[in-house]
This record gives structure tokens, sequence and C-alpha cells, in this order.
């Protein structure tokens, strides 16, 4: 027996296929999202400070109206693989595009909201829909 761990060793082709086959659907989309951020030269979500400007790309999980002070507020969580997001339009009821299941990348400044991390008002650029 080796003193090298398994997950050190060069994986090869047949290694490769068991663990994707036998890997969870979540965590083979947590991996790919997790890639496109590298991809994409993006900050992961799970390393973002409060009050830092950062540019973030993932998925949109949910998308939700919810007043804010009596202000409407479209609310979107952006999930990369590693974290989540919070990602509010304040004074908008709709976005096209914005739509769960959609990819985006986000720009602007992360603050804090009751613990989650949240963007507000982001710039921001919708991918296209299907592969590349």
């Amino acid at each position: 027996m080796s003193a090298v761990p398994r997950s050190e060793k060069p994986a090869g082709r047949f290694r490769r296929m068991l663990d994707r086959l036998s890997t969870s659907q979540e965590d083979l989309e947590s991996e790919e999202l997790r890639e496109d951020t590298a991809t994409e030269g993006c900050v992961r979500i799970g390393d973002c400070h409060d009050r830092q400007v950062v540019t973030v790309t993932g998925t949109l999980r949910t998308v939700t109206l919810r007043p804010r002070a009596g202000v409407p507020a479209l609310e979107a969580e952006l999930f990369d693989g590693s974290a989540a997001l919070d990602v509010v339009w304040l004074g908008r009821r709709s976005i096209v595009g914005i739509e769960p299941g959609r990819k985006l990348i986000a720009s602007g400044r992360i603050s804090m909201s009751r613990g989650r991390r949240v963007l507000f008002n982001p710039k921001y650029e919708l991918r296209p829909l299907g592969r590349e």
C-alpha cells in the first residue's frame, strides 16, 4: 500500500469516470460553477468580505419580489458553487432575463445583511442560454 492518499494520486480515466458516476448531480453542478468562476476571472462568493468591490458569477437559484422599506425590490439568489449571495435591484418589479436558472456576472460592493452577503443594484451581464 502506498503512503500517498487517494486524493493526491493521479486519477486514471476509469477512476475519474467512477468518481463522476458516484457523485450527486448537485455536487457536479457546483464543481462546474466553481470552474466557470475561475474561467471568467471572478472572485468566489465564499471568499468575498463585507465592503469589498467584487465581480462574481454564478447561477440564479431564486428570484422574488420583496418590498424593502416600502419600495419594490427584485431579489435573486446567486450561487457559484462555493456560497450564495443575494442580488437586489431596488425600485424594480422585474427585469427581462432575470429568472431562475440563468447565469450572470455581477459587479458591485458586497454588504452584509442579517449574516448574508448582498449586492445592491449591481452592474450585471446575462450569460447566453445553453452552451457557448
